[in-house]
């Protein structure tokens, strides 16, 4: 089975268009994924009440073979692998990787809530998932 899944990739630490890029690759190379789009990266404000620096977002839509959980794992090593380390809740970081949205999937585990329950608050994620959908003919 294959599903469309929505991810969302955010920077706000060192070279974050650099990130995002290295994000975007890795996932690429994924085996069981295939990327079929890429919204425009746009700059946003940071959330939570850490201090830090504007984000980098972007999100991506895939073609996924992986289950969900399966598909957050291998996200989570990439952030790993790009040097994301979790101490703060919405503190800065090299690289954020979420599962937004999948189609016809709901998950409401521990470690995953779909959709995302950030989705309705994010304004940026509403556009680029917008922008993602028009690109893939689909309906917003």
């Amino acid at each position: 089975m294959t599903d469309v899944a929505y991810v969302a990739l955010g920077s706000n630490l060192g070279n974050r268009a650099a990130f995002l890029a290295a994000a975007r690759a890795a996932i690429s190379l994924l085996p069981g994924l295939h990327l079929l789009a890429a919204s425009t990266v746009e700059e946003t404000a940071p959330l939570g009440t850490a201090p830090q620096g504007p984000y980098l977002n972007q999100m991506i839509v895939l073609a996924s073979r992986l289950a969900p959980l399966e598909l957050l794992g291998q996200l989570h090593a990439i952030e790993r692998g790009l040097g994301r380390v979790r101490t703060v809740r919405w503190g800065p970081r090299t690289i954020d990787l979420d599962i937004v949205h999948i189609d016809g999937r709901r998950c409401e585990d521990s470690a995953l809530r779909l959709p995302h329950p950030g989705l309705s608050d994010r304004t940026f994620w509403q556009r680029e998932m917008a922008e993602l959908q028009r690109m893939m003919g689909r309906a917003a």
